[in-house]
Formats: C-alpha cells, sequence, structure tokens
C-alpha cells in the first residue's frame, strides 16, 4: 500500500450495543427517555449503513491514486524492495558452481542478509551488480542470473565457466558484461542484443564460435566491444556501423574472413581498433584515412592475409595515431612518406610484407617513436641518415632486407 495513504481504523457511525441497566432493573420515565435518545431506531441504521457506503466510495478513489490504476505503482513499489526473486536466482546460480575452492561464496546463505553476500551490490533492496571476477569457480553459468531484471554489472570474468552463454535479454538494465577469460562454449546468441542499454561487452577468451550476430548493431550505447580470442567465424558485420559511440572494437585472434568493412572508419570516438590475427583480405578501407581520424590511437591489422600498397596519404589524417602494425600480411609497394606526418607515433611494424624501395628519410620527423620494425621486406638503398634524430628510440630492426651502410 502506498505509504501516503493510511486507511481509518474505525468507519463513522453508532455502535449497537444495548446499555446496561441500573442496579435496581427498573428504569425510570427519564432513564426510558435518555435510552430512547441514544439507541438507534432501524431507520437510524439505514442512515448509517448508507453513510458507511458512501465514506467507502469516497475513499476508493483515493486508494486508486495511491497505488495507481491497476495497482502498478504499488506493485512496482512491492518489486523495488522485493528482493527474494533475486535471492533465489543466486542461490540457483550458486547450486551450478561445480568448484568453490576458494569460499568466494561462503556468505551466500539465506540467513544472511542479501546485500552482505560477498560480489552482490544493492541499490533500493535490489542486485544491480554482480562481481566475481577471478574467484576461482567452475560450473556452468545458471539461467536464473536472467531473472535479476535490475542487474547493471555482471562480471564473472577470469573463472572457469563451462557451457553455453545463458539467456539474458530479460535485463534490459545491464549496461556492463565481462564474462571474458572462461572456457564458455557455442555461438553468440542474437537475444543478447535485447539488452539495449549495453555499454561494454567482453566476451574475450573463451571457447565461442559462429558469426559475430548480426543484430549486434541495434546495441546503440556499446562503447566497447571484445571479442578476442575465440573461434568466431565469418564476416565482420557492417550493422555495427550503427554503433556510432564505439571507442573500442577488439577481434583479434578469431577466423574472421572477407574484408575490412568500410563501416570500420566511420566512427568518430573510435579510439582502438584490432582486428589482428584472423584471415582478412583485401586492403586498409579508405574510410580509414580518407576522413579526420583524430581519435583514432591504436590500428592493430597484423597476422592477416591484407595486402596492396599503403596509400600516398595514409599518414595525412591519423594524427593521433600511437601505434601502427601491419606485419605478418600480404602488403607490396612503396612505403608512403605521409607515414612521416603521425607525429604521436611510438611503434611502428611493418616486418614480414612485400615493401620495396627506400626507407624514408620522412622516419626523422618521428620524435617520439620508441619502436621501428622493419625486418623481412625487399628495402634497398641507404638507411636515412634522418633516422639517427630519433631520441626515442629503443628498438630498431631493419633486418632481411637489401639495405647498405651502416645505422646512423
Amino acid at each position: 500500500m502506498h505509504p501516503a495513504f493510511q486507511p481509518p481504523t474505525q468507519l463513522t457511525g453508532f455502535t449497537a450495543g444495548r446499555p446496561q441497566s441500573p442496579a435496581g432493573g427498573g428504569k425510570t420515565m427519564q432513564e426510558r427517555l435518555s435510552f430512547r435518545a441514544i439507541r438507534p431506531s432501524k431507520g437510524d441504521m439505514a442512515i448509517s449503513q448508507a453513510a458507511r457506503l458512501a465514506t467507502m466510495l469516497m475513499l476508493l478513489p483515493l486508494l486508486l491514486i495511491s497505488c495507481g490504476v491497476g495497482s502498478i505503482l504499488c506493485s512496482s513499489m512491492t518489486t523495488v524492495h522485493d528482493n527474494s526473486t533475486d535471492m533465489i536466482s543466486l542461490l540457483d546460480f550458486k547450486r551450478a558452481i561445480t568448484n568453490n575452492s576458494r569460499q568466494a561464496l561462503r556468505s551466500w546463505h539465506a540467513s544472511v542478509p542479501l546485500c552482505s553476500w560477498e560480489g552482490v551490490h544493492c541499490s533500493s533492496g535490489r542486485v544491480t551488480k554482480l562481481y566475481l571476477s577471478d574467484r576461482g569457480l567452475l560450473g556452468r553459468i545458471s539461467p536464473s542470473l536472467g531473472n535479476l531484471t535490475f542487474l547493471r554489472t555482471l562480471d564473472l570474468s577470469q573463472n572457469g565457466f563451462t557451457g553455453e552463454l545463458p539467456p539474458l535479454n530479460r535485463l534490459h538494465r545491464l549496461e556492463y558484461l565481462d564474462l571474458g577469460h572462461n572456457s564458455l562454449q557455442g555461438t553468440i546468441p542474437d537475444t543478447l542484443t535485447n539488452c539495449s542499454k549495453l555499454r561494454i561487452l567482453d566476451l574475450s577468451a573463451n571457447l565461442l564460435m559462429g558469426e559475430i550476430p548480426l543484430g549486434t548493431g541495434r546495441l546503440s550505447n556499446l562503447r566497447k566491444i571484445w571479442l578476442s580470442s575465440n573461434n568466431l567465424t565469418g564476416a565482420i558485420p557492417p550493422s555495427l556501423k550503427n554503433n556510432s559511440q564505439l571507442e573500442d572494437i577488439v577481434l583479434t585472434e578469431n577466423k574472421l574472413m572477407g574484408t575490412i568493412p568500410d563501416e570500420m572508419g566511420i566512427f568518430p570516438s573510435l579510439v582502438n581498433l584490432d582486428l589482428a590475427g584472423n584471415m582478412l583480405s583485401g586492403g586498409i578501407p579508405e574510410t580509414l584515412y580518407k576522413y579526420n581520424q583524430s581519435s583514432l590511437q591504436y590500428l592493430y591489422l597484423y597476422s592477416n592475409m591484407l595486402g596492396k600498397t599503403v596509400p600516398s596519404n595514409f599518414g595525412d589524417t591519423l594524427l593521433s595515431l600511437k601505434h601502427l602494425c601491419l606485419d605478418n600480411n600480404n602488403f607490396e609497394g612503396h612505403l608512403p612518406a605521409s607515414l612521416g606526418n603521425i607525429s604521436e607515433l611510438r611503434l611502428l611494424n611493418l616486418s614480414s610484407n612485400n615493401f620495396i624501395g627506400q626507407v624514408p628519410g620522412s622516419f626523422g620527423n618521428l620524435a617520439l617513436l620508441e619502436y621501428l620494425i622493419l625486418q623481412r621486406n625487399n628495402f634497398w638503398g641507404f638507411i636515412p641518415i634522418e633516422l639517427g634524430d630519433l631520441k626515442q628510440l629503443t628498438h630498431l630492426d631493419l633486418s632481411d632486407n637489401n639495405l647498405q651502410g651502416g645505422v646512423p
């Protein structure tokens, strides 16, 4: 019942009880007249019942307003404070654990207040965060976690969970999901995209297979997606273009094929793009270097089957790039001098490709460069004297080329 409404303890009306006679047993005329005055007649009792009914009818709208029509408000108020469903769900989760050797769940008992259990965080009595990272837990993830409808954070990373991903499509408030570094199998369910408020999705370092769900593009609030070190196949879904707020895309060490979608270069806030260790082919999408990519700092495309030349204007717009790794691919042709314009560059790895020609002297402009790795290509000529100006350079590898002269 809504706390603002306190019903009266007794409705207004007469009490029908008969008064006791005087000790003498008789009644004087005055007493009879007095008794007749306080005792209700049948007509008076009918009026009293009508008054009660009128009072109840007057209170009914107030009751409906207080509880909300259809008990919506009362129901939601009760749900906020009634966490019995949350407790049952978590105890089901505990029963599915086959190894709790570190006793991480020793406080998980019905006799202990739910919000005091290890790893459980609450708000208004409901479970909003479950953080059990690196607790040595083994077993399957119980589907009962899908009943924690107030959950915003779910972190079960770095454990030994097996089996398939549980259905979590009812967790409409979920913002952070980290199940990385387990042994989860099966595919990524498309129903996961019902978690429309999801901002961070980490399923990396598992045994997941199949394609990245096309519906991932419906997660319009997604900022970071980490699916690395699995067995994912198929193409990178172009529907990711709908995730306009993406900052991190990490799909490294899978079995993804096809070309890099043009959509990978249209994210205005993209900081880290890691597609390394797949079977991607084709060239670098024009969108990655044609437009102003002022936010991009890390570009890892190594260990694929990418080819073609690096465009002449590649370094003109990537002015915030710190790491550029194109090694172990099939790139060819001359290195563009525009690479020397990436003034923030710390790591440049172009090894194990088919580059030819001279090492650009413009590399001497990369004042912050620490790693320059150009081994196993077909460079020829002298090592540019400008490389001697790189005061921060700690690692230089020019081996397995056709270069002449000494290091400046």
